[in-house]
């Protein structure tokens, strides 16, 4: 469903690579927020959770509802997948299948965040990680319920880092919110997040070195070629196969010295993880899961989910990078560059340019 991990370089700058499948097509929206920017968070039977963007930021985000020439679409419909503000922070929002219900909401007084904002809330408010989880402390978030995967209480975990390397990830176990600090700056899907640290454990022979040669008996042998060092990797598309894999590039690729290197290695890394159609289809026979509502899908055929987008973000130097199923390049957002603006600007995923290249110019005023 979906695979983010950090890369650093030489000088310690961070760089966040992601992915995201679905078996379905969904609308997305390329969208900068200014500062100042107002928000608002409502949730019925209790006070508006309002804030202002104190930092600008750039976001994939998903329309929530359908606009009407009498109603259209503004940025409180926007919702956050992922995202990097100016500050060197970004938020990312995975399917967490394994989420446990939802608690009560009345059991607050205070103004509640919808879940579904709370990527905005965290681009538009904080400057680290650290901040982040002292804000977490006062601000309570309300679960919301989808239509879009059945009215499941948002099946979905966030996971946060900043360019110091600090990283958390946000959860949900029936009601109840945990955040916890991540370590290895990898994050996939379920089981919860610790479940996949403990897992690690069992992973202590992975090594990047080639071991090449053996002797059984009186035989000696080796190998044709290089690269056996990879023959440990689990080869599944499964969460806890793509968590170990994500662990082991992120750790092993060569540390680049400059940030356009080290992009062009993030994007070398993230290629690993990249899921054409039809690789693998999921018949529903007992894998645990998220069945998504999108705009269309061959209904006679088993689901097959595919990389819609991969997602680059250099936290030290501003870039936003986007490379959907149908590009063959990278299509890339100066987010400094378009800090200038004061006002919000968008443009849909669907047009831009297959071959990529700077996309920045691309994006456009709200009702412009």
């Amino acid at each position: 469903m979906c695979t983010s991990l950090t890369y650093a370089d030489s000088n310690a700058d961070r760089y966040l690579g992601r992915t995201l499948e679905l078996d379905v097509d969904e609308t997305y929206v390329i969208t900068f927020i200014p500062v100042g920017q107002e928000f608002s968070s409502q949730v019925p039977g209790h006070d508006t959770a309002s804030y202002t963007a104190k930092h600008p930021f750039i976001a994939v985000t998903a329309p929530a509802r359908m606009p009407t020439k009498s109603a259209p679409l503004g940025p409180n419909d926007l919702k956050v997948i992922e995202g990097l503000n100016l500050a060197g922070v970004t938020c990312s929002l995975l399917a967490y299948p394994t989420a446990g219900g939802v608690a009560e909401a009345a059991a607050t007084t205070n103004a509640l965040l919808e879940a579904t904002d709370i990527g905005a809330w965290i681009l538009a408010s904080f400057g680290s990680v650290a901040e982040v989880k002292e804000g977490l402390k006062e601000q309570p978030i309300n679960l919301t319920r989808l239509a879009m995967v059945g009215n499941l209480p948002f099946p979905f975990h966030i996971v946060v880092h900043d360019n110091s390397g600090a990283s958390v990830v946000i959860e949900w176990q029936h009601g109840s919110e945990t955040v916890h600090d991540n370590p290895v700056g990898v994050m996939t899907n379920g089981p919860e997040f610790q479940w996949h640290l403990t897992n690690l454990g069992n992973w202590t022979h992975l090594t990047n070195v080639d071991a090449s040669s053996a002797t059984f008996g009186d035989l000696e042998v080796r190998q044709p070629d290089s690269g056996i060092a990879t023959a440990a990797l689990p080869a599944s598309n499964t969460s806890v196969g793509r968590f170990i894999r994500a662990v082991f590039y992120a750790t092993f690729t060569e540390r680049a010295g400059d940030a356009n290197t080290a992009m062009l290695a993030l994007a070398r890394i993230m290629d690993n993880f990249d899921r054409p159609r039809g690789v693998t289809v999921d018949p529903k026979t007992g894998a645990e899961g998220i069945s998504f509502q999108g705009q269309s899908r061959d209904a006679s055929a088993p689901p097959t989910e595919y990389t819609s987008w991969t997602n680059l973000s250099d936290l030290a130097h501003h870039r936003f990078m986007l490379r959907t199923y149908d590009a063959f390049g990278y299509s890339s957002f100066d987010l400094a560059k378009l800090a200038e603006q004061d006002a919000v600007m968008v443009t849909l995923t669907s047009k831009l340019d297959p071959m990529g290249g700077d996309a920045t110019a691309a994006m456009a005023p709200v009702g412009g």
